[in-house]
């Protein structure tokens, strides 16, 4: 029998994710605005910067699944890697967030390709770090109900370091800004940032133990390797699924921006905001908290358009998400362990389809609607958070079922490539539908016709993303019943072979 895992393996595991999206939140938050206003590149540039890596992480992430399949040390196949990564990751982390000083006489040419190389660095390492962290959740228990558990201090740990990404990093920037320099508050800031990343990779190192061992160490190729996947009907289905998933989350955070700023009413923004005390009429520093991470609107009802009201209000809105989704993830990790993965994971993305459907029909001046409608859409979505991960892990459970060898790491570098492709074409997408069906124009973004566009984009597409999702989960076979099968029949394999979970 699989021995459930402790309370400190659980939270050391969590750690290592918590690590990765102090990056990946500050890629996804801020980064364009560092190249465009910090580091002083052209909006051209800075495009291809971000581009071009994220292609290459997704285009390299098989090539690490193989690699950690056929790494062997006597801590485990992917362990390893974490702790090989995690000193050049905050060394590399701070250096692609350090601008060049002019005194050094650099061509801009070169400070391109400072900037290029560093990011593409980065971003190697993350494949080479992340691949193998999620693979090894895989292989920590073969217990289902503890793999989601598993799962679910991952995730509460995940959105506990976008809430701080989110809500820390302008502030820090600013405080360690020498006047109007930010260059510097920049680089000061990632260091702080880089030196929890490597603590962080550290506790995930030493706490946790690799304990799946295959049945038989089967040579195989790379090539054999992805043909058996071919076979793999839930894994197929879990690939289109997370295309579709991280394409949606890529092109509702664009779209939704616009939706606050364009197409809300500032007027009843405003309102809301003055009732939560967060307005002043006084444009001076009041020194509370809230002011001090930005959270003042200043000025009067009357007098708003410049002001940040949309900005804060956003701020508020996505802070009411990320919070109700890490208080329901930690309430509902029972709900696997009644209802099935699969069943939780569907049932999920078809209410988010309909909470995504709704926003469409509020007017303008509906922001308690808008408040409320985020906040559903965190309680009906949190529960699947964990589970998904935990069904990435049964889908390489099913090859060496079919099979007879076990690729974690091929199975979860795939997923990868699968997501960080949804993530390039969700944000392309939002660029293309909007220019091509709404005349968008980067000069005029109050126009009626975008704010039509960002209307449309932030309901109709974001609830059809998530009914092809839904779709993608129902095609995946692998019910309550058939992994509990698997599960037996796997542990009965390797306890006749003498490879039982150490």
């Amino acid at each position: 029998m699989a021995q459930p895992l402790s309370f400190i393996e659980k939270a050391g595991y969590s750690a290592g994710d918590a690590a990765a999206n102090l990056v990946f939140m500050t890629m996804i938050l801020f980064q364009l605005n560092f190249y465009t206003d910090v580091f002083g590149l052209s909006a051209n540039a800075a495009a291809a910067i971000l581009l071009w890596p994220r292609l290459w992480d997704a285009v390299f992430d098989p090539v690490m699944g193989v690699l950690a399949d056929r790494t062997e040390t006597r801590w485990g196949k992917f362990r390893p890697w974490i702790l090989w990564t995690s000193v050049p990751w905050a060394v590399v982390m701070v250096l692609a967030y350090t601008t060049p000083d002019p005194s050094w006489g650099w061509s801009t040419g070169m400070v391109i390709a400072y900037a290029g190389i560093t990011n593409t660095v980065l971003m190697t390492l993350y494949s080479m770090n992340n691949m193998p962290y999620s693979a090894l959740g895989g292989v920590m228990t073969a217990d289902l109900n503890e793999r989601t558990k598993l799962n679910s201090y991952r995730f509460v740990s995940v959105n506990i370091a976008q809430f701080a990404v989110g809500g820390l990093t302008l502030p820090l920037v600013a405080k360690f800004a020498q006047g109007a320099d930010r260059q510097h508050g920049w680089q000061v800031t990632m260091t702080i940032w880089a030196v929890a990343c490597l603590v962080l990779f550290m506790v995930t190192f030493f706490t946790t133990k690799e304990r799946i061992k295959p049945v038989a160490q089967v040579q195989s190729s790379p090539k054999e390797d992805f043909l058996d996947l071919l076979k793999n009907g839930p894994w197929i289905a879990l690939v289109c699924y997370t295309l579709f998933h991280f394409a949606l989350l890529a092109l509702r955070g664009g779209a939704h921006y616009n939706y606050y700023h364009h197409f809300a009413d500032k007027a009843a923004m405003f309102d809301f905001l003055e009732m939560l005390g967060l307005t002043t009429a006084d444009a001076a520093s009041s020194g509370s908290l809230a002011d001090t991470m930005g959270y003042i609107v200043h000025g009067t009802r009357g007098n708003i358009a410049n002001s940040n009201v949309a900005d804060v209000f956003n701020s508020i809105v996505n802070m009411i998400g990320t919070g109700t989704t890490i208080l329901v993830i930690m309430l509902s990790t029972g709900l696997s362990a009644r209802f099935g993965k699969r069943t939780v994971a569907t049932t999920c993305f078809a209410l988010s389809t309909l909470t995504a459907l709704a926003l469409y029909f509020l007017p303008p001046t509906a922001v308690w609607g808008m408040v409320g409608l985020a906040f559903a859409g965190a309680v009906v979505y949190a529960p699947s958070c964990a589970v998904m991960w935990a069904m990435y892990a049964d889908a390489a459970d099913y090859s060496e079922w079919q099979t007879g060898r076990r690729f974690t790491g091929m199975v979860f570098a795939t997923i990868g490539f699968s997501l960080k492709a949804g993530l390039a074409l969700g944000s392309a997408c939002l660029l293309w539908l909007l220019a091509g069906f709404f005349n968008y124009d980067t000069q005029m973004p109050a126009a009626a016709n975008a704010i039509e566009g960002y209307r449309f984009m932030s309901s109709i597409v974001v609830a059809l993303l998530f009914a092809a999702c839904t779709a993608c989960l129902i095609a995946n076979k692998l019910s309550k019943q058939t992994t509990l099968q698997m599960a037996e029949e796997l542990a009965q394999r390797r306890r006749e072979a003498g490879v039982a979970a150490a």
